[in-house]
């Protein structure tokens, strides 16, 4: 069962150890505005399916993220999530693996079960409605000659 979360509020994420960030809901409206992203749309027909992804999760995570602990510059103060800082925090394989994995898979199973079909409850057709009615008589075969 599909359970609806009619709040619609951010909710936190841990990504590793000491790094959470505050993500809004994975809506439709997120979805498409990253479709359409002009980093997305610009790539190349050439690109390979893992810089297209690099460059989805990347315009997704700039949309969706609203704030982040445990993150900082190089000296060790704390930083806002900028596009620029948000992008160098995805290049990082440990949190781009966990992004995809809390955040973005939710999408992608969700999407998955529309396109699946039910099982049937015993063998390929067994939940199948008959359209037609049965033949009446044998079926004559057309003669030769």
């Amino acid at each position: 069962m599909l359970t609806l979360d009619l709040t619609n509020a951010p909710r936190w994420h841990d990504l590793v150890p000491g790094v959470r960030v505050q993500l809004r809901p994975l809506t439709t409206a997120v979805m498409v505005a990253t479709r359409s992203d002009p980093v997305v749309e610009s790539l190349p027909e050439e690109a390979s399916d893992e810089e297209r992804a690099v460059a989805f999760a990347k315009a997704l995570a700039r949309r969706a993220v609203l704030a982040w602990e445990g993150i900082g510059d190089a000296d060790g103060n704390a930083i806002e999530p900028t596009p620029e800082a948000i992008d160098a925090l995805l290049d990082i394989w440990p949190i781009f693996e966990a992004f995809q994995m809390t955040y973005v898979s939710k999408g992608l199973l969700l999407e998955q079960e529309k396109n699946a079909s039910a099982l049937s409850p015993n063998g390929p057709s067994a939940g199948a409605i008959d359209t037609a009615k049965p033949a009446s008589k044998p079926a004559r075969t057309a003669r030769r000659g």
